[in-house]
């Protein structure tokens, strides 16, 4: 019997070590716990977006001219079978008489191609999204957001929002404002390593207000390289 991708549905793996596709960008750290669907992240997850191993030669010819990518920030958490739909309608053009994809070499020299950009789908940092939760394209969510499992994200999350239900909807933020605006600045995700280890017990808690504290001593909280 061949082994699992994933053995257990404790772990994962650190996503930017098993993308190939050239049109995913994804940050230290995030990673994908596959165990339920045992299949890669790039394969289980991300539909549609052209440059894979399947469509890279369409890509690289350069018919669709610019192609949507998808951005993933760091220390993102990402639970077994999530969506993340890409490359905008797919030539479905909803705005037209006829959503059909007409092919033209059976319709003819009228026929236009319906592929449109939906824009970048980017993921912040800190992003935890729910089991099999569904991304469309072109959305962008916050830093510190959670998605909850089988939502569907249809326009953009705000930072440290709680979004459930189909069509996803923000039920709570995380936190009071003051303290996502204090988040915000801190950006704890771009510390250089030593200085987050060093903050790990109070990262570990909801003391916010300790963690700005912290961060206000820091010599350079500079992006960890």
């Amino acid at each position: 019997m061949a082994l699992s991708i994933f053995p257990s549905w404790i772990g994962g793996y650190e996503i930017k070590q098993h993308i190939t596709n050239p049109n995913i960008d994804v940050g230290d750290y995030s990673y994908y716990s596959g165990y339920y669907h045992q299949h890669h992240f790039e394969d289980q997850c991300v539909h549609y977006l052209l440059g894979d191993k399947v469509s890279n030669e369409a890509w690289q010819s350069g018919i669709f001219g610019e192609v949507d990518k998808l951005i993933i920030g760091r220390f993102c958490s990402i639970a077994s079978g999530v969506v993340i739909m890409m490359a905008g309608n797919q030539g479905h053009r909803h705005d037209w008489i006829s959503s059909f994809p007409f092919d033209f070499t059976e319709f003819g020299d009228g026929v236009r191609s319906g592929f449109e950009r939906a824009g970048n789908t980017v993921i912040g940092n800190d992003v935890w999204l729910g089991a099999e939760c569904v991304i469309m394209p072109g959305v962008k969510i916050g830093d510190g957001a959670v998605i909850g499992t089988r939502a569907v994200v249809t326009k953009d999350v705000e930072p440290y929002a709680v979004v459930v239900g189909n069509p996803g909807r923000c039920v709570k933020k995380r936190f009071p404002p003051q303290h996502v605006k204090q988040l915000l600045e801190m950006k704890w995700w771009d510390w250089p390593l030593p200085q987050l280890k060093a903050a790990m017990t109070i990262m570990c808690s909801g003391d916010i207000d300790s963690l700005y504290d912290y961060y206000q001593t820091m010599d350079s909280p500079l992006v960890d390289e």
